[in-house]
């Protein structure tokens, strides 16, 4: 345990001054930042609307586009850039001849990848929470203070943290392998698109297993579930098969980075 939190320490100074940990606390600032400021412009057009409702909007444009596009592409570029500090500095055979246990070495780096994902969905919520409020003090008109909606909220961004993981363990493993980020990017917008394809057009009744249609079919689940109730199913199939292919990876990953080491 002890190996394990002296490399999660070294990963995060290490990278704390890279675009991959800046993107994760900047992505949600910005896009919730153009949102509020879309709303505040327009406020003559949504001041009529319910409170639940201008809710809803509010937070259902970032949901959207995250749920969509943006999430996976984000996912892509994350792991890449956890992983090429090392590839960079051609520092992987360094890292596992340390006195630290190989398993502690590998699993710092997967788990700070997943932390920095968790971090950039909890500033969602948090963010969304934030700015709603603040245009309804703002902007009175905006009926924003007649509903509270952080309970769902964050169930969401859970559920959508839960079904990411699979299209994260892929993209982290896919990511030790290569050095070039062209390949796991290419391969991770080929996914994504396919993954868009078999939901929205093809409406293929096994999507769920295919894990780059994971964040997306966990969103469409969630808005359908919202408009009959305010409590969220979050272990549903597409989250399931999502943690099933997370641990799969997560395993299969540590042994071919471990075999990359030695050569």
């Amino acid at each position: 345990m002890k190996g394990f939190i002296l490399s999660l320490q070294s990963e995060f100074y290490k990278s704390r001054n890279t675009l991959g940990f800046w993107s994760a606390v900047l992505l949600p600032l910005i896009l919730m930042f153009l949102v509020s400021i879309g709303f505040y412009l327009n406020y003559a057009k949504l001041m009529k609307m319910p409170s639940q409702m201008l809710w809803g909007q509010f937070a259902g444009i970032a949901m959207g586009i995250m749920g969509t596009l943006l999430l996976p592409m984000f996912i892509i570029f994350l792991a890449y850039s956890v992983n090429n500090i090392e590839h960079k500095s051609d520092t992987w055979k360094t890292l596992f001849t340390l006195p630290i246990p190989k398993w502690s070495v590998y699993s710092a780096k997967y788990v700070y990848t997943v932390f920095l994902l968790f971090l950039s969905l909890a500033l969602f919520a948090t963010l969304t929470i934030g700015f709603g409020n603040l245009l309804g003090v703002i902007q009175p008109k905006l009926k924003f203070s007649g509903y509270h909606m952080e309970g769902e909220l964050f169930q969401v961004y859970a559920k959508l943290f839960l079904a990411s993981l699979g299209i994260l363990s892929i993209q982290f493993v896919m990511s030790l392998i290569w050095k070039d980020f062209l390949k796991p990017m290419g391969i991770g917008f080929l996914g994504t698109i396919v993954g868009i394809i078999l939901v929205t057009a093809a409406k293929w009744e096994y999507a769920y297993a295919f894990p780059y249609s994971q964040p997306l079919l966990s969103i469409m689940g969630m808005s359908k579930k919202m408009k009959s109730s305010n409590s969220l199913d979050m272990l549903t199939k597409e989250v399931g098969v999502s943690l099933a292919i997370a641990a799969v990876v997560y395993v299969a990953g540590y042994f071919i980075v471990k075999r990359k080491s030695i050569k």
